[in-house]
């Protein structure tokens, strides 16, 4: 009995606490806010911005399965289709590759292709710039998945950002479950690829789910949060999403704004940074993981990769890290070719066996 009340005593404490916007003094989160698993959107917690957090999308379920193939373009190697698939409740597209020939024993093996920024309203599911990073994967034999993030040309929901706000991250997720549903693919034996904004995307993703075989990020931003004060973000393209009426700013600012009026800047040392960064929790990786980043990189920080290069040397994780000394932010030009070899020789190597 003398045990039960002081454990009463305690909930109540961290509940008041957490309520008036304390700051955690153990640097760990009480395991009762964490959400429950037995749906697919968790009933929302009393910690502000907790779904930011690692312990929270890792308490979600994933599911979801592809919708009707619509073939866009036929070529000598593989077909490409739009399709769609749910996350959160909301429809979100992609353009599926199927490669030809024979389908080996199992299925082929996949990719969840995630795209870094782009203004949402101009994104366009068949439009540039990753036509020719999906024509090489596609036709060296994967399935790629290259999904619309919510938000982005006529992808359902709001598009709230990529580092504060886990969205992108669920929708990742589910869309690396709905490709495993599908009776083409093997489901043991799928990847992911992404670029820019999306390295934030895919790690979170990956240290959710560990056992992902391979993720390959292109220049790629935002790993420990530390790193986003430190070395900022320089893309000319971007452009705040409109403000909604009677909103105090755009989505992202939102989200930015309630997580540091809380907690603070990450460099500040607040615990719950910690539970948000993939960065902590890269020694519960079981896949393998590629970075690849030109050092006149003017858009990112080519300093992002290091340092996750250099935390990764530090785990018993399979990597490689890949500098090019040129090709800005898209590995563009004459290393384009040598970059996206080493790619596919990645996936090769954790996805077929090569």
């Amino acid at each position: 009995m003398l045990v039960i009340l002081v454990l009463v005593i305690i909930f109540l404490w961290l509940i008041v606490g957490l309520r008036k916007n304390q700051s955690f003094t153990n640097g760990i989160l009480p395991i009762q806010f964490q959400a429950k698993t037995d749906s697919t959107k968790p009933t929302p917690t009393p910690i502000p911005a907790y779904d930011l957090t690692i312990p929270y999308l890792r308490s979600r379920t994933y599911t979801s399965s592809l919708g009707s193939l619509q073939k866009v373009n036929e070529y000598g190697s593989y077909t490409s289709y739009v399709t769609s698939y749910t996350s959160d409740g909301l429809k979100i597209n992609g353009l599926l590759t199927k490669p030809s020939g024979i389908e080996p024993p199992g299925g082929w093996p996949g990719i969840v292709f995630v795209h870094g920024y782009i203004p949402p309203k101009t994104y366009e599911t068949l439009g540039q710039p990753y036509s020719a990073y999906v024509d090489y994967l596609a036709k060296s034999g994967f399935v790629v998945f290259k999904i619309d993030l919510r938000g982005h040309g006529d992808s359902q929901g709001e598009a709230r950002g990529g580092y504060y706000s886990s969205d992108y991250v669920i929708d990742t997720l589910n869309a690396y479950a709905a490709l495993a549903t599908a009776d083409f693919v093997n489901s043991k034996k799928i990847g992911m690829w992404g670029h820019s904004m999306a390295g934030n995307t895919l790690l979170r993703a990956f240290v959710v789910r560990p056992t992902i075989p391979a993720v390959v990020i292109w220049a790629g931003a935002g790993y420990t949060y530390v790193d986003l004060s430190q070395y900022g973000l320089h893309d000319a393209s971007y452009q705040p999403l409109p403000r909604p009426t009677g909103a105090s700013g755009s989505a992202q600012q939102r989200n930015t704004n309630q997580a540091r009026q809380i907690y603070g800047d990450p460099r500040n040392g607040n615990p719950f940074w910690k539970l948000v960064a993939a960065t902590n929790y890269l020694n519960d990786l079981k896949g393998a993981i590629q970075l690849d980043q030109a050092t006149d990189d003017q858009t990112v920080s080519i300093e992002y990769s290091r340092n996750l290069n250099m935390l990764l040397n530090a785990t018993s994780v399979v990597h490689e890290f890949n500098e090019f000394p040129s090709g800005g932010h898209n590995i563009s030009g004459v290393n384009f070719t040598e970059a996206m070899n080493k790619t596919v020789g990645f996936f090769d190597t954790y996805l077929k066996g090569k």
